[in-house]
């Protein structure tokens, strides 16, 4: 009987223990998934206040400062944009009435060597008449006159504050081109006395007209 329940003693301390034994395990495990669940619920917490926290909120100022400043960015990129675009216009508008000008005097000074070659040819050669060497000596020193007063008349007119000038000379008129896009009263006058003086023309042979900018 004593047997009996030392047996009995035994086994019931092997179940309290076998339940406790569970229990704990029980209890571990609980917390374990708990303690699992709280750090996930921490990491989510985390990865939210990474997304709307500090960096979320930086973001979104950014975002924000982005939005609010966008027409003045856009206003200001469009200007600056178009600013360029007719600063890229103006000069390549100024380059191209620049080449006119210097094209147009080196075409004039090139018809005018031209000529002075062929009249010095005439002088030169010993089979020419007398009198068409003379012709062709007078020539060369007109020309020669011409081009002088043409080069001190395009100088004067720059000094008076015009951007470029090219003269043309027909006989007894005068074409005077001037870089602008429009001249005032006295501008004419200061030119037309320019030429008159120079080229010992009449005023009113003498025709003005604008090119450019």
């Amino acid at each position: 009987m004593k047997v009996l329940k030392r047996n009995q003693l035994i086994i019931l301390v092997i179940s309290l223990m076998l339940v406790t034994a569970g229990y704990l395990n029980f209890t571990a495990t609980y917390k374990g998934d708990d303690g699992i669940t709280q750090a996930s619920s921490e990491i989510a917490r985390d990865a939210n206040s990474t997304d709307n926290g500090q960096i979320g909120d930086a973001t979104l100022v950014n975002s924000n400062a982005i939005v609010e400043n966008t027409p003045e960015l856009e206003g200001n990129i469009i200007g600056e944009g178009a600013t360029q675009g007719e600063n890229a216009v103006n000069t390549s508008a100024n380059k191209e009435d620049d080449y006119y000008f210097e094209n147009s005097k080196l075409d004039r000074d090139k018809m005018y060597s031209q000529m002075l070659e062929a009249y010095q040819k005439m002088y030169d050669n010993a089979s020419v008449p007398v009198d068409q060497k003379a012709i062709a000596g007078n020539e060369i020193t007109k020309i020669n006159n011409l081009k002088n007063a043409i080069m001190i008349s395009e100088n004067l007119i720059m000094t008076k504050g015009f951007k470029n000038v090219v003269i043309f000379v027909n006989d007894t008129q005068v074409s005077v081109i001037v870089k602008g896009e429009e001249l005032a009263p006295d501008g004419i006058a200061q030119i037309q006395n320019i030429v008159s003086r120079e080229l010992n023309v009449a005023i009113e042979n003498i025709h003005i007209s604008c090119k450019g900018s």
